[in-house]
């Protein structure tokens, strides 16, 4: 389980990879961002793009996904408060395969709430050729390890979980 205190500035984690399919893209856009260039081929082509691309909503979704699973799900995550900046660099493409990783870029225990602290980080993602596709900046609550979890007895906390 990861704690508020298990967080430090500068600590980087990777959040794994996506490969974004040609389906699921029009299957989000047709649900969420139907605009033409998300879901005509011939639309996308005359577009900016040159080709039809993923929204970039779903591009964030994707990639919350990927933080979910290599960070929040075993953690004391609350929630988040929001985000500070979302930023879209480059269009998603079919095929294309996202990786993501955050760097924590502050942490702040609550003034108010002193079972909770504030985890800062900044997102990136890239493409396939290492092209910076998304950013973004964003706060997560999370719980304070209860003092029965500190470690006792010099150990690391029983192998609870490896560390980061």
């Amino acid at each position: 389980m990861r704690y508020f205190e298990d967080f430090q500035v500068g600590q980087v984690h990777e959040l794994g990879t996506y490969e974004v399919t040609r389906e699921e893209l029009l299957a989000f856009a047709r649900q969420y961002d139907p605009q033409p260039f998300h879901l005509d081929e011939e639309a996308g082509r005359r577009s900016i793009y040159g080709s039809i691309i993923a929204s970039g909503w779903q591009t964030a979704a994707i990639c919350h996904r990927l933080l979910v699973r290599a960070v929040l799900e075993d953690s004391a995550s609350m929630g988040s408060p929001g985000l500070d900046e979302l930023r879209w660099l480059r269009p998603v493409r079919p095929g294309d395969t996202l990786s993501a990783r955050i760097e924590v870029l502050e942490v702040s225990p609550s003034r108010s709430k002193q079972d909770r602290g504030s985890v800062k980080t900044r997102m990136e993602v890239r493409n396939q050729q290492g092209e910076v596709v998304m950013t973004e900046l964003a706060s997560v609550l999370f719980r304070r390890r209860p003092a029965t979890t500190q470690g006792s007895g010099g150990s690391s906390r029983n192998g609870e979980n490896g560390n980061d």
